[in-house]
């Protein structure tokens, strides 16, 4: 009798043990995804002084666009990890402002020095876009096992929560675009 229920302590025991070390493991995988999302986008952090600088010298009414840019670069490192990913995605339409502005200004479309930045950033958001995928879905197995029975029990347990996901927060851009041929 004391053997069972020593066999059924030591199967829940083992249980408990590997799902834990698996949460955090998965943890420790969502961060790394993070991590190296973050150091692309540190990269383009450092690209907007430059294509700020480049299109105010062509642009130099649209001030207000390019404060908009340099006000969410600064704000989107601050707080959490949900505010993080809230603040990238307002830095990415941010930018997409400010290609909506240089449409505007034929010369600056062919300065060297913009095009140089515009490529560099263009395989940046490439860089981001497949860092993004990796991150989430490192981020949905982590919540899948925080989620799932039994696991949910030990991850209530120890304090696991689930993240969030790296989503397009804008509605529109969600939205199938017609494309029409005259």
């Amino acid at each position: 009798m004391y053997i069972i229920a020593g066999i059924v302590i030591a199967i829940v025991l083992l249980f408990v043990a590997l799902t834990y070390n698996k949460l955090i493991q998965l943890r420790n995988k969502v961060k790394e995804a993070f991590s190296t999302m973050d150091v692309y986008l540190k990269k383009r952090y450092d690209l907007i002084p430059s294509l700020v600088e480049v299109v105010k010298g062509y642009a130099k009414h649209e001030t207000d666009t390019l404060q908009n840019v340099t006000k969410m670069r600064s704000e989107a490192k601050q707080g959490n990890l949900a505010d993080a990913i809230h603040g990238e995605m307002k830095i990415s339409d941010a930018l997409k402002s400010i290609f909506v502005v240089v449409e505007s200004y034929p010369e600056l479309k062919a300065n060297t020095n913009f095009l140089d930045l515009q490529g560099k950033l263009s395989r940046m958001e490439e860089e981001i876009a497949f860092s993004r995928r990796y991150y989430n879905g490192s981020v949905r197995a982590y919540n899948n096992q925080c989620q799932m029975f039994p696991f949910n029990l030990i991850a209530s347990i120890f304090g696991f929560s689930t993240l969030p996901m790296y989503e397009v927060e804008n509605t529109k851009e969600r939205n199938v675009v017609n494309v029409k041929l005259s």
